[in-house]
């Protein structure tokens, strides 16, 4: 009966129809969209599910409020799917307890995005929702701006003066990990940075750099490597940090797809972690839990991030369609991060085992 009783005041989210049918939340947003690459056993599992909890969006109460639904595309062309895979959990479990429809699209460059902007806007989209690295696309941002249309960018590394933003402070959020690592003891640090394309990756690497020259250490005996946000780059990074003689003790990576990434090349090369490497990442995605030793990393709410987009389009749209004529400054939100200590990361050896050549993978 008390089951009944808040069924009857709070939506049901697709996490928990997730949760009923045992499958993944994107699993069930499949269903809903009539994807026919599910399995019918799935399938029937998540139509049981759906059933169960009623689980319907409301867009008869958007009706009423004086308002659309609204048809969101969400441009994506990041490395990291699971880093993609939590933020569409938050931005499908906002449109679906909205009434609002989400269109999702693979952009592979600017060219492509460009054109799915043009695709998208004259099958009827009029809300875009853009995360790193099509968040600071120059083009891109253009074009929305030309066509006059409403957009969230989420998580740069600074805030736009033109679009509502979602966003972490990465420059503290990688200062606070690295002061982590001093305060372990470690003083033979490497860095594995993001694309150069991404200002979120040039703030966590100044987080680091900073914090580590205020620690009283030579920038200049510091390693750092270029990696790219996917679990490939991470490996070729990782490989030339460890086979340097003078190798770190501890490698912070600027996210977890790279860090984990990192702990497989350690593992190859016969190095415990973290008993002779200590190795951090950044965002608290799944594969932060998934590796072993799990990741002491930084906790980036990636799908409070999604539910936030749909959220302040919902706000920028209403504002348009208001009498008032007047329009407001782009809100900008800054969520909380946090440093989540787990097993990778712990004071540095007594004395430093030197690094074997990685067992080949071939």
């Amino acid at each position: 009966m008390e089951k009944q009783r808040r069924r009857g005041t709070q939506a049901v989210t697709i996490r928990e129809v997730a949760a009923r049918a045992g499958v993944s939340s994107m699993t069930v947003s499949r269903v809903i969209n009539k994807d026919e690459k599910v399995h019918e056993t799935t399938r029937a599992l998540v139509e049981v599910a759906i059933k169960e909890l009623n689980y319907v969006p409301n867009p008869a109460a958007r009706r009423l409020a004086g308002s659309d639904a609204l048809r969101i595309g969400l441009l994506y062309s990041n490395p990291s799917s699971a880093y993609l895979s939590e933020l569409l959990v938050g931005a499908l479990d906002e449109t679906s307890r909205e009434g609002h429809q989400l269109i999702v699209e693979r952009c592979a460059g600017t060219a492509k995005a460009q054109a799915a902007v043009t695709r998208l806007l004259a099958g009827g989209v009029n809300a875009f929702i853009l995360p790193p690295p099509l968040c600071e696309a120059k083009p891109i941002l253009d074009q929305l701006e030309q066509a006059n249309v409403i957009a969230v960018v989420v998580a740069p590394g600074r805030p736009n003066a033109k679009l509502p933003t979602i966003r972490i402070d990465n420059y503290l959020a990688a200062r606070q990990m690295t002061e982590h690592l001093l305060s372990l003891g470690h003083r033979r640090l490497g860095f594995i940075k993001g694309p150069r394309n991404q200002s979120a990756s040039e703030m966590r690497r100044r987080g680091f750099m900073d914090a580590v020259t205020d620690a009283g250490l030579d920038p200049d005996n510091i390693l750092v490597e270029q990696g790219q946000f996917d679990y490939a780059s991470g490996l070729g990074a990782a490989e030339k940090l460890l086979s340097n003689a003078n190798r770190p003790t501890a490698i912070f990576a600027a996210n977890d797809d790279m860090a984990a990434a990192t702990i497989s090349v350690a593992h190859r090369m016969r190095l415990d972690v973290p008993g002779d490497l200590t190795v951090a990442g950044f965002d608290d995605t799944l594969i932060a839990t998934t590796v072993w030793p799990p990741l002491t990393t930084i906790r980036q709410p990636i799908a409070a991030m999604g539910k936030a987009a749909v959220s302040l389009l919902d706000s920028a749209m209403r504002a348009r369609w208001s009498t008032s004529g007047r329009r407001e400054a782009p809100e900008q939100r800054l969520l909380a991060h946090k440093l989540v200590k787990r097993e990778s990361t712990v004071p540095p050896p007594d004395t430093v085992k030197p690094a074997k050549p990685a067992i080949s993978q071939r």
